[in-house]
């Protein structure tokens, strides 16, 4: 692949080259380029040490195979959950950051012996971390809840991480400084770096909640001060789930990139997505208070305003996320030929992409699994019957594990070549890949979920209640709802497996891309970067009606289907409230 190099105005030395991608025209800058990859491998690791505690939960949470003790099973829900949750994810939005502000601007970044500091200081607060869980000194959960009490440098870890990680936003910031000042790009922000600064912003807010959390935890740990367990919670949940909307967010970026990288999409309205990345930056937080509506010191006023009013204005953008997105993945397409009937341009899709596959089943399950359920249990009253069962982590298995990860899988697929410089290995597998995860988290979402709907606890090592002084008996159907559960997530491990395996190989010993490869049909290359989307023509805008909404009729339709599966869902919730109720 050619390499240009160049040194950007306002930069001085070696360190400062630019290298211009031949597939995109974008500038890399060559620190960036490398705070890139560092970031997404250091998110692969945490991936696999997340995965291997998955598989080890779910084979203990499957009662036929029971296979850890209680103290071990409650040490590995420790690691997986801030692993998964916390470190996988924020490292790999730390590199989203680092390509938002830097190549998709043409600029230099800021500061990149910071981001090396940075780099480090995260990857050291994520080492203590699970050094303090592997070694049974912070059997504590991901919650770690007051009066649970690790090890201090477990709370000292977690506050090294969340630094660093607050120092890469503040970072970011500094970057689209030099690029507004140094004119590398013409007019308003791309839509892309606009999503990714929306999480930036979100991200401040929750980390500087997640200071507020542990630097007293850290000093109660040590026993120079108290802290109040109620306190302890609303600010925990405020870096707790907050930490899950900083990926929404990045998550809807890559939609929007993957959109126009695969099929060339177009943006249905920038001053709609604009909005609705707004809304998330102002309401979306609050949605943290669901997790607090069965605690006594809130009032109800205080969470039905907060999980209702000011939520729906979060719920409100999710929506106009999942429409804009496929509405502009179908005019794309239809533009570029694929109008036949209302579903054309479905059958003409590039199913085989990897990038493309990950973006459509990320929307589908987000939205149709992890949005609707989200919503649902969200509120206050139909909490009741949710709280502490299978259906919660059922519902964040499709939101975080499924429409998240998903995403970031299918930009790994782009960054392969375009950052690594690597073609993307085993390219059969890399193309089933995001199928099989997909396919297998929705089933293991769902049945979660239907299994917590019996009253399945959420942690409890045994759902059988061995050797309590009482018993637990559930339905029969529980027993199967779980064995499908449990394969379903076999069949995602292995997806979520193969996907290590593609990523590592092709980076450290995958074949090199160069310009030669890019011809039609190659393999381990995306089509988008093999055949990108032609530029669209004045003709081919006078083929299609006027008037974005009805440019899109397919996705209207889908539209409608959601809507009537999240009325039904709603509904059907509400009428198991009335069974608890004892009403008519």
């Amino acid at each position: 692949m050619a390499t240009v190099l160049e040194t950007p105005q306002g930069g001085s030395g070696p360190g400062e080259v630019f290298r211009t991608c031949e597939v995109t025209g974008l500038k890399l800058h060559r620190p960036a380029e490398r705070l890139i990859k560092a970031n997404a491998v250091a998110a692969t690791v945490a991936l696999l040490i997340g995965g291997v505690s998955a598989i080890l939960i779910l084979l203990t949470r499957w009662q036929a195979v029971h296979l850890l003790d209680p103290v071990m099973f409650y040490r590995v829900l420790t690691a997986h959950g801030l692993t998964m949750l916390i470190f996988f994810i924020i490292f790999f939005e730390m590199a989203v950051l680092y390509f938002a502000a830097g190549p998709m601007l043409n600029s230099r970044i800021a500061a990149p012996k910071l981001g090396w500091f940075n780099f480090g200081l995260m990857t050291l607060g994520a080492t203590l971390c699970e050094w303090m869980i592997w070694t049974g000194k912070a059997d504590v959960l991901m919650t770690s809840y007051i009066p649970l009490r690790a090890d201090p440098l477990y709370y000292l870890g977690i506050i090294f991480f969340a630094v660093g990680a607050l120092l890469v936003c503040f970072q970011f910031f500094a970057t689209l400084v030099i690029a507004k000042r140094e004119k590398t790009y013409e007019g308003s922000l791309p839509l892309v770096t606009y999503g990714a600064v929306a999480a930036a912003i979100i991200a401040v807010i929750t980390l500087l909640h997640g200071a507020a959390t542990y630097i007293p935890t850290f000093f109660w740990s040590i026993g120079w001060m108290s802290v109040d367990p109620q306190v302890y919670r609303m600010l925990w949940w405020a870096l707790g789930h907050s930490s899950q909307q900083i990926n929404v967010a990045a998550m809807v970026a890559i939609w929007y990139l993957l959109g126009a990288l695969t099929v060339g999409s177009v943006v249905l309205s920038e001053k709609i997505s604009r909005t609705a990345f707004v809304l998330y930056i102002l309401f979306i937080s609050m949605a943290s208070a669901h997790h607090l509506l069965v605690d006594p010191g809130f009032s109800s006023s205080w969470k039905v305003v907060n999980t209702s009013y000011f939520m729906y204005m979060a719920v409100l953008a999710s929506m106009l996320h999942g429409f804009t997105v496929p509405a502009g993945v179908e005019i794309g397409q239809r533009l570029r030929g694929a109008s036949q009937g209302l579903f054309g341009w479905v059958k003409r899709a590039p199913w085989g992409d990897p990038g493309f596959s990950s973006l459509a089943l990320s929307i589908v399950v987000f939205g149709f699994v992890g949005g609707i359920t989200g919503v649902t249990i969200g509120t206050e009253q139909i909490n009741i019957v949710v709280h502490n069962t299978l259906r919660v982590p059922g519902h964040f298995h499709a939101t975080v594990v499924s429409g998240t990860t998903m995403a970031f899988m299918g930009l790994t697929y782009y960054l392969i070549p375009l950052i690594f410089r690597k073609k993307v290995a085993f390219w059969r597998l890399a193309q089933i890949q995001p199928y099989m995860f997909a396919g297998g988290m929705l089933v293991f979402s769902i049945f979660m979920s239907f299994s917590g709907g019996f009253g399945v606890p959420r942690r409890h090592w045994d759902i059988g209640f061995t050797g309590a002084p009482f018993e637990q008996a559930f339905h029969p159907a529980v027993d199967a709802l779980m064995g499908i559960m449990a394969l379903g997530g076999l069949v995602a491990a292995l997806g979520g497996g193969l996907y290590i395996l593609i990523t590592v190989w092709s980076v450290f010993f995958g074949k090199p891309f160069t310009e030669a490869d890019r011809v039609p049909g190659a393999k381990g290359l995306p089509q988008g970067i093999t055949r990108p989307p032609r530029p669209v023509t004045v003709a081919d805008e006078a083929n299609l009606p006027t008037g974005r909404l009805g440019q899109a009729p397919g996705t209207m339709i889908l539209v409608a289907v959601f809507l009537a599966a999240f009325a039904i869902y709603y509904f059907a919730n509400w009428k198991l409230l009335s069974f608890v109720w004892k009403i008519g």
